[in-house]
């Protein structure tokens, strides 16, 4: 890590632990920034606007063959990345955190199931988890990677086809998909395939709203990490949270829509930051607000 960096760790990872210290009944809301460590790039940047163009849209996807050509073959390059992803340094001191006590749950708002994998158990897939298809016919569900076999069987050319990486499992193709064979359910015979997440423009499920919901009410404070938040879905908690009276810290490289609700704000490197305070025994007392 560089020296300009240094010092601002170092005084994230004091305030962050007595933040801690002093709430010790936590909720998390994590966002993007959780995942870059491992590899999966991020939608925002630090004035928290898009890096690149947004992302397919819930009805475009549904209405139309041909986004649907373009979505599974820009996901055939670029899944593999996504699949293989490890967690990084914040998935795990997370993990630590829960089984130590610290925290009650998690809310996250990404898809690749990485605080699973570190080892979270409470964990709320806000928008779903992108390794499982679901039939939007008749329901049926089906793993990811063997609709990513059938594919690479029926489009064999496209496994050449060199991308950059995009967020969630998507990657950077600007071509003709005309060609590109995409399957109807087998059961059905029929029904479209999606990935079993929130789109844009999609709602996330009432019930899926209902627990995270509860998880802030039952939380001493509010944690928001990596998230700049401009998607209400993840919003909605920090102003929950807020109209609670409950104290909301953030850790997160930049600008949030939230930004006005904190009582504490700290812009450092999430995963540094995170890995030395779930190593450093927590204690009461210090400067953290709330």
């Amino acid at each position: 890590m560089n020296d300009t960096r240094q010092p601002a760790v170092t005084e994230a990872v004091e305030r962050l632990g007595e933040f801690l210290a002093r709430h010790p009944r936590l909720a998390v809301v994590t966002g993007a920034g959780v995942s870059t460590d491992s590899g999966i790039p991020d939608y925002r940047d630090a004035t928290g606007a898009w890096k690149c163009a947004p992302p397919m849209q819930h009805r475009q996807f549904m209405a139309s063959h041909a986004a649907r050509q373009r979505y599974w073959a820009r996901a055939l390059a670029g899944f593999r990345t996504l699949h293989r992803a490890q967690p990084g340094d914040a998935h795990r001191a997370l993990a630590r955190l829960e089984q130590a006590g610290k925290i009650r749950g998690i809310v996250t708002q990404n898809v690749d199931g990485l605080h699973q994998k570190a080892g979270s158990r409470c964990v709320i897939d806000l928008h779903g988890r992108a390794e499982q298809v679901r039939c939007m016919g008749c329901g049926a569900l089906r793993m990811r990677h063997d609709l990513h076999a059938e594919l690479a069987e029926r489009n064999p050319r496209w496994l050449e086809v060199k991308a950059e990486l995009r967020p969630d499992g998507d990657a950077e193709i600007e071509t003709d998909f005309s060609d590109f064979d995409v399957p109807a359910c087998r059961r059905c015979g029929e029904g479209i395939w999606k990935p079993d997440v929130v789109f844009f423009g999609d709602s996330v499920p009432a019930e899926r709203v209902a627990r995270a919901r509860a998880l802030v009410d039952e939380a001493d404070a509010l944690l928001v990490m990596g998230s700049s938040l401009m998607v209400y879905s993840g919003y909605r908690f920090a102003r929950q949270a807020a109209a609670a009276g409950k104290p909301i810290a953030c850790l997160n490289l930049g600008r949030t829509r939230a930004d006005a609700l904190y009582s504490l704000k700290l812009e450092a490197p999430v995963g540094a930051v995170l890995a030395a305070v779930a190593a450093t025994p927590l204690t009461g007392g210090g400067r953290a607000a709330g």
